[in-house]
């Protein structure tokens, strides 16, 4: 599922010239708030399934203790499938490129930023767009 050497750009649809943070939409955090949270904390720290994982356990409040537990719970989840950041909020909706490292790490960069365009531009990654939100 790890993704290497890559960089997402956002959607031709995104709604934004300048990269947002996502906003708080009720009482629980959204995924994108929560990807957002760990991605900018931690550039190049995680993995897109040990994102994927950090965002499953905080989003749905799940404690999880021991490492036989975290796997467990692993498992489970890794059980379906799962959309990379070419489907996250982060990169249809608000503005941010996610890069994928050498290793598989992901750091996000805004879409005015200098750092997007020379990733953007740079011919040893692969390319693709983030999903557009709509159809046609």
């Amino acid at each position: 599922m790890n993704v290497f050497n890559t960089f997402v750009e956002i959607a031709p649809d995104c709604p934004v010239q300048t990269a947002a943070i996502p906003p708080q939409r009720g009482d629980k955090p959204t995924i994108a708030q929560i990807e957002y949270e760990l991605l900018t904390g931690h550039p190049y720290g995680l993995t897109l399934e040990e994102l994927k994982f950090e965002v499953h356990l905080r989003h749905k409040g799940i404690a999880a203790q021991g490492d036989e537990e975290r796997g467990a719970l692993w498992g489970a989840l890794f059980a379906k499938p799962h959309a990379c950041m070419r489907a996250s909020p982060l990169t249809k909706q608000y503005g941010w490129g996610a890069h994928y490292n050498a290793a598989g790490k992901i750091a996000l960069f805004p879409v005015e930023g200098e750092e997007y365009r020379r990733l953007a531009g740079d011919p040893a990654l692969e390319h693709c767009l983030a999903m557009r939100s709509k159809r046609g």
